[in-house]
């Protein structure tokens, strides 16, 4: 059974799973689905077409499923969908998706979203992704899986992020930011590759060492982005181990649609 304390209001339709717990004065609507085990913490508002999984951390005073701030938007049942065993801080701000996208702004697993921190509309995050406090994402961005985004980092509408990436806190981003590196500044520089990370993430030598010649191809070698490519290319086969490394450092750069940091 759910745990629910009387002065939330739940509106008839949402669904609460088991082992729910909602705190004092917290607001769920009637599209809203939780599932079991995640704790809705006091003067929590969750709105619109939103489903969270299972055994996710809810703050106070978040503010999950509004509508999206867009013009476009015309009510819609657009979505709100996040994941399992997420970590959701205090005055958060998640906003549905829009038709002129997929209709869906995602948060994935195991997620680490510190206070003050806004995904706009139609932005998608993978698993593993640490925010730190009053970080802000425009709409349609992506995030890839294990990014640490520094405090006060703010990503332009359309920006994609890649695996393993950092940014320094405060750092501006305008345009794509390749996997494994690191940015800092405003406007967002690269400063290198985000090699504690990998560490951390038992990432051998040998494919590291593969890493850093991609970030010596991308930004050491003054080679033009299309001539860059062909390089990343090139190193295919040459540590098998790293070969997945380089496949996810082609895709990206392939479907970069802004341009990457340079």
């Amino acid at each position: 059974m759910a745990t629910i304390h009387p002065t939330a209001v739940i509106e008839p339709g949402a669904q609460l799973g088991a082992n729910v717990s909602v705190g004092p004065y917290s607001v769920i609507g009637a599209n809203v689905r939780i599932g079991e085990g995640s704790q809705i913490g006091p003067h929590v508002v969750i709105q619109g077409h939103t489903t969270i999984g299972s055994d996710n951390r809810i703050f106070q005073f978040a503010s999950l499923g509004a509508e999206p701030q867009d013009k476009k938007y015309g009510g819609e049942p657009t979505q709100l969908v996040i994941g399992d065993r997420n970590l959701i801080r205090e005055f958060v701000t998640f906003n549905l998706g829009t038709v002129q996208d997929g209709g869906v702004t995602r948060l994935g697993d195991d997620n680490w979203i510190m206070a003050y921190v806004h995904l706009a509309h139609d932005c998608q995050l993978g698993n593993h992704v640490t925010i730190s406090n009053s970080t802000q994402l425009a709409g349609h961005v992506q995030i890839g899986n294990w990014v640490t985004l520094g405090g006060l980092t703010h990503i332009h509408q359309f920006c994609k992020v890649g695996d393993h990436v950092m940014t320094g806190m405060g750092s501006a981003i305008a345009q794509d930011v390749p996997p494994f590196m690191i940015t800092t500044g405003a406007p967002a520089e690269i400063r290198g590759l985000n090699a504690e990370g990998l560490r951390r993430r038992g990432f051998s030598p040998e494919r590291v060492a593969v890493i850093k010649q991609m970030h010596k191809v991308l930004y050491r070698q003054g080679l033009t982005f299309d001539a860059a490519r062909e390089g990343i290319d090139a190193l295919a086969g040459t540590v098998p181990e790293a070969d997945g490394d380089v496949a996810l450092m082609a895709r990206f750069l392939a479907d970069s649609t802004r341009g990457i940091v340079r």
